[in-house]
């Protein structure tokens, strides 16, 4: 594996044994727990299981029209890259903003996707008006989609934003082609998984530095520009990002209940959802795919945008209808 990713339009498919590769939940690969998957999807190689992780120059942009969209208490500033492939929308961390996606803006957008990003109310460039109401995180996204005349579309949701992707599609199955889920403690309500999200915390690492909680020791140690750059997003998101409650609370038996294929991304060195955490969240749910990157910690979309990228796109591919 080098610096660059793989080209997003190879000229020979990936097979879905490759697509699947591993067993359990594997470190690096993808694989298939429910029934997401048909046979022999188009896909590209994705770094296997003994990749290193390696510093990835950020990609040129591709040119994308940005606005603010007036909701009820707040303007949501939003880019989007248009065309006319399948919306990809993407829903950034409780640590980023809408500027969070430089890895994925210009990767899904040159594969045929029309990709869209936003902050949510408080974060950088989304100014909050009414901070008394600040109403469901799915209302402000159902809002956005349809002003921007989207249909059905893939959502994902790293971090803070999977709470309101999971909820998005609990909410609005028939507008979403699929549902991916990076690094989040979706906040089941059952003892057992919070006894057990609840053991990885502790006021020490609670008053460690951002970068340290966020990023993984791997990234940390080989990627100084990118942490700087993470950093600087960090900060330009702003310290008034409201954290907006959601329209349905979970436990087993709702997320049984989901029927959109899920596609559920993790670093192995993530200290917020350790692999017990996420074999425990995995086996809740009825159709989902499982991923960890090594050597990877919490921001599994920007530390290992050379594997999230094509397991991305693969994904999308899998699940056009």
């Amino acid at each position: 594996m080098g610096n660059a990713e793989a080209d997003p339009n190879p000229s020979l498919p990936m097979s879905r044994r490759t697509l699947l590769q591993g067993t359990g939940l594997a470190l690096g690969g993808t694989v298939l727990v429910g029934g997401t998957a048909d046979a022999h999807p188009p896909g590209v190689p994705v770094p296997g299981p003994g990749s290193p992780v390696r510093p990835i120059p950020v990609p040129e942009q591709v040119p994308a029209t940005q606005g603010l969209f007036q909701v009820p208490g707040a303007r949501l500033w939003y880019w989007d890259t248009g065309g006319h492939g399948e919306p990809v929308v993407l829903l950034h961390a409780l640590s980023g903003s809408g500027e969070s996606w430089p890895y994925q803006q210009s990767y899904l957008a040159r594969a045929g996707y029309r990709v869209i990003g936003y902050s949510r109310r408080g974060y950088a460039n989304s100014p909050v008006q009414d901070p008394n109401d600040p109403r469901t995180g799915i209302e402000d996204l159902h809002d956005l989609v349809d002003f921007l005349g989207v249909g059905r579309f893939h959502v994902v949701g790293v971090a803070g934003g999977g709470w309101y992707a999971m909820d998005y599609a609990l909410n609005h199955p028939d507008r979403v082609r699929s549902l991916v889920i990076g690094a989040c403690v979706l906040q089941v309500q059952e003892q057992d998984y919070q006894d057990m999200v609840g053991r990885l915390r502790s006021p020490e690492v609670d008053a460690l530095p951002i970068h340290f909680r966020e990023l993984g020791p791997s990234y940390r140690a080989t990627d100084p520009d990118g942490v700087a750059r993470w950093l600087d997003i960090h900060h330009r998101a702003g310290p008034d990002g409201i954290i907006q409650p959601r329209a349905t609370s979970l436990d087993w038996a709702v997320i049984a209940r989901l029927t959109v294929p899920t596609l559920l991304l993790w670093g192995d060195a993530d200290p917020h959802t350790a692999p017990p955490v996420q074999r425990l969240l995995a086996g809740h749910f009825r159709r989902v795919s499982t991923v960890v990157a090594n050597e990877c910690g919490h921001n599994v979309h920007w530390e290992r945008s050379d594997v999230v990228n094509p397991v991305l796109l693969n994904f999308f591919r899998t699940n056009r209808h």
